[in-house]
């Protein structure tokens, strides 16, 4: 790929690519040198919860293999490598009690990562809360946003000298409304209250956290917070279908992004809430406190949504309280193996959106797709349309650039096959296929193609 050929997009100069896993998809060795469990651990070990009964106890064997793992990032160029930490790795338990093994991991890790010319960017939360602290309630209670922030502390003061871009939380989106409201991920409860207050703690959390590692950290060190904010369409330009996307925007993406930028909650979101909460837990403070600033905004990026207006009463979307009269329309002729729409536009559109609304740098921090891959007769896997996928996701990317969003850097998810969460090792997201029974690893024709990408700054049409 040329700059000079006019089907290839150049990106910016020093555009960051990378590529992500998380913790308690990647690493295994759950009970190992100290580590105790997390919700994560206790979920998937729970009958019924996990396709095939499966569980992330050896995963991808990350722990012992991460040095072969990182060979393979420097084998397709990567600039850095989105990791996150486990909390009950580092204080067992959720105490305050430093495991010095468990910090020991990181520190090899971030030590290889270096010494192969690949920058770590590190992520304190990745939905893996230590099993005694989801037991006293989790994210509901008010008291684990200070234990999250005294958990930043640790890892800064160990890790703050070599790594110079941190991430608070990961998607808490998916805390709050998958494991408090559909019961879908850990800790399972399908309590609606329960999504707002563990939302805002999260989100509390959060802000507690910023002042510490900036204490702690050098000045020229970076922290952010990653979110999925969603790009929602109404499913015609009706009032009502409007309004129903203007509904799950005000979930999904205004109720993080608000507090964070704006230091409030969206006003339509706290009213059609009411039957729900009455935002009690929201303390004097405590938004100033969330509006700590940020140096960019991680995002997480699947697919678009659309919805529409139904009749209340009928089913409408139970996952989004308050939204009873809004459902869901599948208005996409591809899907990925999650059943997923593929509509690669909304990532510009989103990103433009972002940009507009809140002004803040952008780094893609996720962005890719499971499909049903097949090891080939000559033993590669030939996943054309994976590698479909981020060619034109990073065709988005460009796009949006050049309608002036400040979008820094791109991780594709995920380096690594790995522990799916609640589908197990059911779906695929790697542009690296792991034989979960052998720990064989194999470069997919996506991942060929990503190294050419970021060795040529570039994608083509």
């Amino acid at each position: 790929m040329t700059s000079t050929d006019p089907d290839v997009l150049a990106f910016p100069p020093g555009f960051l690519w990378g590529a992500a896993t998380a913790a308690y998809q990647v690493e295994g060795a759950a009970a190992e040198d100290g580590r105790t469990p997390s919700i994560w651990d206790v979920f998937s070990h729970t009958p019924g919860k996990v396709t095939n009964g499966e569980t992330g106890d050896v995963a991808a064997d990350h722990y012992h293999r991460y040095r072969d793992d990182v060979a393979l990032m420097a084998d397709l160029g990567l600039a850095s490598y989105r990791f996150s930490v486990s909390w009950s790795r580092v204080l067992p338990g959720g105490g305050s009690t430093v495991n010095p093994a468990g910090i020991d991991f990181y520190s090899r890790l971030v030590d290889e990562l270096l010494a192969a010319g690949v920058s770590p960017t590190l992520t304190l939360y990745h939905w893996d809360l230590p099993a005694e602290l989801g037991a006293v309630g989790g994210w509901t209670n008010r008291d684990t946003a200070y234990r999250f922030a005294e958990y930043a502390a640790v890892v800064a003061e160990a890790l703050g000298d070599r790594v110079g871009t941190w991430t608070t939380l990961n998607e808490p989106w998916c805390s709050a409304f998958l494991g408090h409201g559909s019961g879908e991920h850990a800790p399972g409860n399908t309590n609606a209250p329960e999504i707002f207050s563990a939302a805002h703690h999260l989100l509390l959390g959060h802000g507690l956290a910023v002042p510490e590692l900036r204490r702690i950290l050098p000045a020229e060190a970076k922290v952010s917070i990653t979110l999925n904010p969603g790009e929602f369409r109404p499913y015609t330009s009706s009032e009502h279908d409007q309004a129903a996307a203007r509904k799950v925007d005000g979930l999904h993406t205004r109720m993080w992004t608000d507090p964070l930028f704006k230091a409030s909650y969206p006003a339509d979101v706290q009213e059609f809430t009411a039957g729900v909460t009455d935002w009690s837990f929201v303390k004097d403070g405590d938004l100033d406190i969330i509006a700590a600033p940020i140096d960019f905004l991680g995002v997480n990026f699947y697919n678009p949504g659309t919805v529409a207006h139904t009749d209340a009463g009928d089913g409408g979307m139970a996952i989004w309280p308050g939204c009873d009269d809004v459902k869901g329309v599948d208005t996409s002729d591809e899907h990925t193996a999650m059943g997923w729409p593929v509509q690669p536009e909304g990532m510009h559109d989103l990103l433009v959106r972002l940009h507009a609304d809140y002004g803040v740098p952008l780094i893609i921090t996720e962005n890719g797709a499971a499909y049903d891959d097949v090891v080939s007769g000559d033993g590669q896997v030939h996943d054309a349309n994976r590698l479909s996928y981020i060619q034109r996701h990073l065709g988005e990317v460009h796009r949006a650039i050049a309608d002036g969003a400040d979008v820094r850097g791109y991780f594709v998810w995920s380096l690594l096959d790995n522990f799916e969460w609640a589908w197990g090792y059911d779906k695929r997201f790697g542009v690296i296929r792991v034989d979960f029974d052998t720990q064989e690893r194999t470069i997919k024709d996506s991942g060929h193609f990503y190294r050419s990408v970021v060795n040529a700054n570039a994608v083509s049409r």
